[in-house]
């Protein structure tokens, strides 16, 4: 890890969670989710500073022992079910500009704990991609199986169903519609002063690594938690060996 406060790895991590109760120190192959997110931003060359945004204090003790640093609380208003997660980076940024040296942040990097198998090359790959660009940021994605131009469906006021969006042309195969990509919770590289001066991931220009959907995986739910399980209990994690790449179409 290098020295210095230009790219910060920002871990959100708040204690409620309906969907998956406790989910940031659930427990996967013995170790908690936030430990993995964690030990990635530690794993990465390109990283200054490991910090996490709680406002729990099992997980800010979680945290500090896997060597994160928790520098702040997080507010209550920013920790609720419909809190937006855009805030929470604002307030990180606000905090680590007001710190000593925080002139000197470049990049943050939100790593959210609910992706565990996330590759230090997904990381690293978003990074990377930012400083070469003028992008105001870049996020992961992973190709979808399903498209909008053939079998994602829309009802009209009639009743009746056809594709989300209507193709020039019928498109017979799945192979022949445009690509189309999920959005993934692995990583984010945002420019600091696009996250305070907006209020929306696509008020700028982003760009896209798209990464293997074995390391997409987002737990939000039990049935997410157990397909992790599985994903876990394998030998040697077969096809997550796909290198991120940046998305060009």
């Amino acid at each position: 890890m290098t020295t210095g406060n230009r790219i910060v790895a920002l871990i959100p991590a708040r204690g409620g969670s309906k969907g998956l109760p406790r989910k940031n120190v659930r427990l996967l192959g013995g170790k908690p989710l936030i430990g993995y997110a964690i030990e990635i931003a530690q794993a990465s060359n390109l990283i200054d500073r490991v910090i996490v945004s709680t406002d729990d204090a099992e997980i800010a003790d979680v945290a500090r022992q896997f060597g994160a640093e928790v520098p702040f609380t997080r507010p209550a208003e920013l920790a609720g079910d419909n809190s937006p997660e855009w805030q929470v980076w604002q307030h990180a940024v606000r905090f680590l500009q007001a710190q000593e040296n925080g002139a000197n942040l470049e990049v943050l990097v939100p790593i959210p704990p609910t992706s565990p198998f996330r590759a230090v090359e997904d990381v690293d790959a978003c990074i990377q991609l930012l400083q070469e660009c003028d992008a105001d940021m870049v996020l992961t994605v992973t190709p979808s199986s399903r498209s909008p131009y053939f079998n994602m469906l829309v009802c009209n006021q009639d009743g009746y169903v056809h594709p989300a969006i209507q193709p020039a042309t019928p498109i017979h195969r799945r192979q022949d519609a445009p690509p189309v990509f999920d959005g993934a919770t692995v990583a984010y590289a945002v420019r600091p002063e696009f996250v305070l001066n907006s209020n929306y991931i696509f008020e700028g220009k982003v760009k896209a690594v798209v990464v293997p959907a074995e390391r997409a995986l987002d737990i939000d739910t039990e049935l997410d938690f157990k397909i992790a399980e599985l994903m876990f209990a394998q030998s040697t994690q077969d096809g997550l060996a796909e290198s991120a790449r940046p998305l060009s179409v």
